[in-house]
């Protein structure tokens, strides 16, 4: 059973930091790509940040240059760092683990964690 569980969200004042982890346990979690996504009310999904197996990385134009994703294979987890946060990023932030084949696709999603950037 894969379980992927996402923690380091919570209150912070616009400006500041949050280091999200996602942590995965029941797979060979390095062949997987990894996404970060968010979940505002009202709002659709959308795809923040992510990183491959190989370790390229991409960003949503919001969070380019505000962002860092970055992986820890021998620990599982993959780290979403956020800067200057602001108050659009107010979300629930999700993770996903995915990993396709010639004949099949695996995705694995995380319970999420709230960020919440106010004042």
């Amino acid at each position: 059973q894969v379980q992927l569980v996402e923690s380091g969200g919570g209150l912070v004042q616009p400006g500041g930091s949050l280091r999200l982890s996602c942590a995965a346990s029941g797979t060979i979690f390095s062949a997987y790509d990894v996404n970060w996504y968010r979940q505002a009310p009202g709002k659709q999904r959308e795809l923040v940040a992510l990183i491959t197996s190989g370790g390229s990385t991409n960003y949503a134009d919001s969070v380019k240059g505000r962002s860092s994703i970055s992986r820890d294979n021998a620990k599982a987890t993959v780290y979403l760092q956020m800067n200057n946060l602001k108050p659009d990023d107010t979300a629930v932030y999700l993770c996903n683990a995915h990993l396709e084949g010639a004949s099949f696709i695996r995705d694995y999603w995380g319970q999420g964690t709230q960020v919440t950037v106010s004042s």
